[in-house]
This record gives C-alpha cells, structure tokens and sequence, in this order.
C-alpha cells in the first residue's frame, strides 16, 4: 500500500511539472501572439523590401547622409524582424516537443526541455520590454551624460562607479559606447562625464534613468570612516537626427577650442582639439575632447547640442519636459529616483517603481536590467 501510495506521489508530481511547463509556453505563446499582431511583421518585411531597392540603386551613395540614414534604418528593421522571427520559432518549437517528453523514462531529456522553456522565458523578457518602447525617439542613439552632486570626492567617487555600471550594463546587450568628455575629479573618481551610447532602442532603455541617484556608504574618504550620503545626476538625451543639427543657425554659437585634458590630452594632442560650444541664446553649453581630431569633436558637440535644443523645442513648458526626461532636480535628499544603500544594509532601490535587488555589487556591475524593465512597465 506504501508502494503504492510513493508511486502515485511521484506520478502526481510529474503530472504536476509538465503541466507546469505546458502552462509557462502557454502564456508565453498568447503574449508572443498578442504582440506579433500589433507590430505587423508584413509590413515591415515591405519595408525592408522597399530600403533594400532603394539601397541598391546606382546614384544610393551621391547624398551620404541621407545613404548612412537609409541603411542604418534598413539594419534596424532586419534585426528587429529576426528577433520576432526567433522568438516565435522558439515558441512553436517547444510547444512541437511538449507531446514527445518523456519525463518518467527521459528525465535528462526532461531536464533539458525544462532548461529550453526557462530560456525562452529570458528571451521573451527581454524582447518584450521592447513592446513598451513606442515613443518618439526610443529608437534613437542615447546621449547619457553623469555629473557629481552632494558629496564631495564620495560623490566623485559614485559617478565614476555608476560610470562602470552603465558601460557594463550597455555592453552586454549589445550597445557600442564612446566617451566624448569626461572631467576627472582633483583626487578620485570624475566631476563629470558624457557618453555617446550607440545601438537600436539605447534611448528607449536609457530614458528611466535619468534623474537624481543616492549612495549610502561607509565613507573610505575620511578618517573616521562614517557614514556618508551622497547623490550624482544623471541625465539622458536622445540623439537627433542630422537635418536638426543643420538648423541651427550657426550665428548663435560661440565655438571655443582647448587643449584635451586628461592622459590622452597631454600625450597624444598637440594642438587644440577639444571643443566647446555655447548656444548664445539659451546658454546651453556641449563640450567635446575624447576625439584626436577637432573636426570630429565638433561634430559630436554639435550631436549633444542640437539634443538638448530639440528637447527644449518639444515642450512649450518646462513642467511637460519629463515626456522626454525628467525636470533637473536639486542633487539632494528627498530628490533622488533610486537609493543604492551599503551601510547599514544592503539594498538598491528605485523609488518610482519600488522595484528592489539586494546584491548591490551585482548591480554595479551591470545588472541593471529588472531596473530597466520596471520603470518601463510602470509608465504603461
């Protein structure tokens, strides 16, 4: 009767794990299905179709500009289409394996089906954040720039680790990042940093981030090693397209060239490369100094300038700028969007969202992703 009763257990239970698994691809699938009928594949396989002939015209190269546009958005549309393409095979082909697992006599085959169904459920994760990327310039080219506030070299200090975390964070999803200015601070860590963030939906990942972040620490500035508090900015632009940067009337710039700073600066420019603009009429300030060349420099302060111009353009008033990125707020307490607490617990914690993770070091290492993910969801 013991017997019995041990094999019936066992049974329920493998009864119990398929149906488990049944139920995840099953839910997945539906959500797939859903968001597969609003993104409209067909139409964008068009669209694909209609780049394609457009690059393959003889004259595509006359207008650079307008060839790098077209190819670029030729790039970003295949690489979305094969994401869809691959999330939806995975689907159908677990949903094709589930009638064939054996779990009583194949529980390594089981195991390995079960593997499959939590892998897809990463994929889809991370593929569906993607369905609340709709805004005007989610697509686009981040700007990300991060400045020290309240807090002396611990403040200096934070913004060169939220520096390392973001770097960590872009690279391994794919993004290609470049530092177009940077101020170190006198001792440790940087003042200030700006950051050309280049990849399919960087803006849309970004744009949660922007705001006030806090850090809550032993102090290992100070001789008797207190606790410090200290906060850092973070401010997130989109990059605008060329036919923005053209309008700008160059009669209200004032162009300024220095010497590079910085290891760099000092052994590798010989001449005054960097360069800093200032938009007269609004006072809006875009430096550039990582490039060799000043030509190349300027081009980039004319990307981060023409970002900040669109932006103030957008919005007739200064409280409707939080569509794009939130109101600057005072470096300060009460300001900040999310705690990362070291002492006397450990926690990071975004305020909008409450959403929280307790490995701190993991996130400052890069695992920024749940982060991301809630914030997104939490404006839907």
């Amino acid at each position: 009767m013991i017997i019995i009763i041990t094999n019936l257990s066992i049974g329920c239970d493998i009864m119990s794990l398929m149906q488990e698994q049944k139920e995840k691809i099953d839910a997945i699938k539906k959500e797939v299905d859903n968001a597969l009928s609003r993104i409209d594949l067909d139409s964008l396989r068009h669209k694909v179709s209609d780049l394609t002939k457009k690059s393959q015209n003889p004259d595509f190269w006359n207008d650079q500009n307008e060839a790098q546009k077209v190819s670029k958005e030729l790039s970003d549309i295949t690489k979305e289409i094969e994401e869809w393409e691959k999330i939806s095979g995975e689907v159908e082909e677990l949903v094709g394996l589930l009638p064939s697992i054996d779990i009583e006599n194949d529980p390594s085959g089981a195991e390995d089906f079960k593997k499959m169904v939590t892998q897809l459920e990463n994929d889809w994760r991370k593929l569906e954040i993607k369905t609340f990327l709709n805004g005007k310039f989610d697509k686009n080219n981040a700007i990300l720039s991060i400045h020290a506030g309240t807090g002396g070299k611990d403040a200096m200090d934070f913004a060169e680790m939220l520096l390392r975390m973001y770097i960590r964070y872009l690279e391994q999803n794919g993004f290609k990042v470049e530092i177009a200015e940077k101020s170190d601070g006198e001792e440790v860590g940087i003042k200030s940093v700006t950051v050309f963030v280049e990849g399919l939906f960087a803006y849309g990942y970004l744009k949660g981030e922007q705001g006030v972040h806090r850090l809550v620490r032993l102090s290992p500035f100070n001789a008797k090693n207190s606790r410090e508090t200290s906060f850092v900015l973070v401010d997130i632009l989109p990059e605008v397209n060329e036919e923005h940067i053209e309008k700008i009337d160059k009669a209200d710039l004032k162009i300024d060239t220095f010497r590079a700073s910085g290891a760099g600066g000092q052994h590798v420019n010989t001449t005054d490369s960097a360069v800093r603009i200032t938009h007269i009429p609004t006072g809006i300030v875009a430096a550039c100094q990582d490039e060799r060349s000043q030509i190349q420099n300027k081009e980039r302060a004319m990307k981060i300038l023409a970002g900040k111009l669109h932006e103030m353009a957008e919005r007739e008033h200064v409280e409707e700028l939080n569509e794009i990125r939130g109101e600057h707020k005072e470096m300060s307490w009460g300001n900040q969007i999310r705690s990362y607490v070291l002492q006397p617990y450990t926690m990071v914690k975004d305020h909008r969202s409450n959403y929280e993770e307790h490995d701190v070091n993991k996130v400052l290492d890069g695992a920024i992703d749940g982060f991301i993910e809630a914030e997104l969801k939490s404006q839907i």
